[in-house]
C-alpha cells in the first residue's frame, strides 16, 4: 500500500489543505507533506494522529478502496440520479456512486406551492444555487428574496433558510451543498 498517495487521497476527497490537516492533527506541514511524497515512513502513532484530523480511523484507512474515485463514474445520466426528495419538491443527486463526496450537487424542482419544508433549515456548511426555470422565494434569516431565472444564491448553511415556489409555474434549479448531506 502507497501510503503517501493514500493519505493525499483521502485528504483531497475530505476537501482538506496540507495545512488544514496539518493543523486539525497537531503536526507540522511539513509532515504531511513528507509523508505524502513518500520521504517518511510514519509509525502508526504517528499515522493515528494524522488522521485523527480528517478524522478516520487506521481500520479504515487501510480498508478503505481510495482508488475508487479513479473508477467512480464520471457522467451520470439522467435515468442515474438519486431521488432524494419528497411529495412536495424533486430533488436529484447528481454522482451518488462517488465515494466520499466533499459536496451534493441537486438537481431540484419546486411545483406551485412546493416548499423545502414549514420548518426553517439550519446545518453546518454552505449553499449555493442558480435557477434555471420560473422563479423561487428564498428565505434566510429574516430576509425573504425572489430569485428569477438567471439568478443565484450563496450563502452560510448555519444561517436559519427555506425555499419555496409561490408562483404559478414550476421552478427548477441546480443547488449545490457543502459538506455533502445526501
Amino acid at each position: 500500500m502507497d501510503i503517501g498517495a493514500n493519505l493525499k487521497a483521502v485528504r483531497k476527497s475530505r476537501g482538506l489543505s496540507q495545512r488544514e490537516l496539518a493543523k486539525r492533527a497537531g503536526v507540522t506541514n511539513s509532515t504531511i507533506s513528507m509523508i505524502e511524497k513518500n520521504s517518511v515512513s510514519p509509525s502508526v502513532s504517528s499515522l493515528k494522529k494524522v488522521l485523527s484530523g480528517i478524522p478516520m480511523s487506521l481500520v479504515e484507512f487501510f480498508s478503505a478502496d481510495i482508488g475508487q474515485t479513479e473508477s467512480a463514474p464520471v457522467v451520470y445520466r439522467q435515468q442515474d440520479l438519486l431521488e432524494i426528495g419528497d411529495e412536495s419538491v424533486s430533488m436529484k443527486l447528481i454522482g451518488k456512486e462517488f465515494p466520499n463526496r466533499a459536496i451534493s450537487v441537486l438537481s431540484e424542482t419546486y411545483p406551485p406551492g412546493g416548499h423545502s419544508g414549514e420548518e426553517m433549515l439550519q446545518h453546518e456548511g454552505e449553499e449555493a444555487g442558480l435557477v434555471v426555470e420560473g422563479k423561487l422565494e428564498l428565505t434566510v434569516g429574516d430576509d425573504i428574496f425572489v430569485l428569477e431565472v438567471g439568478d443565484s444564491y450563496y450563502f452560510d448553511s448555519n444561517r436559519p433558510h427555506r425555499f419555496a415556489n409561490p408562483f404559478d409555474a414550476t421552478c427548477r434549479l441546480f443547488s449545490a451543498t457543502t459538506p455533502a448531506n445526501f
